[in-house]
């Protein structure tokens, strides 16, 4: 009983635990998230990518075609299926033209914004790197 009244008392005064992510004094208040503006073609995007492949060649993506890693393709978690996308590496410069079909990334990291197949992580030069900064142009939407 003491111990319990001890360790009570010791926790007074100290500012509440945050979350590492968190920003110094937002007092557990969830940062609000810039709403992004209407999908058009010329949007530029940035944030970070990671690659996909290997063992999951062959499986279903959230679009229903199957995952081929050979294939200039990508996830996003938002763009529209069929969106046609201009990745750009941020330190080389390379580019790639990619076809959004599946979801992702997934995690608590939101800066990775995309994440390509290994064909398109070898035309941008990040397969060693694993996580590139890029720049995402929209080029084109598919028909409603």
């Amino acid at each position: 009983m003491v111990l319990v009244l001890l360790l009570a008392l010791g926790a007074c005064g100290r500012p509440a635990a945050r979350h590492p992510q968190e920003p110094a004094g937002s007092h557990g208040k969830p940062k609000p998230r810039p709403r992004p503006g209407p999908l058009k073609v010329g949007t530029i995007i940035h944030g970070y990518t990671t690659w996909y492949g290997g063992n999951l060649d062959g499986g279903p993506t959230a679009s229903g075609e199957r995952f081929h890693k050979r294939d200039l393709t990508a996830a996003h978690r938002s763009l529209p299926f069929g969106t046609l996308i201009r990745v750009t590496t941020d330190h080389t410069h390379r580019s790639v033209t990619v076809r959004i079909n599946d979801r992702g990334p997934y995690g608590r990291d939101r800066s990775r914004i995309l994440d390509v197949s290994e064909a398109a992580a070898k035309r941008l030069g990040i397969i060693d790197a694993g996580v590139a900064a890029v720049t995402i142009e929209i080029l084109s939407l598919p028909r409603r």
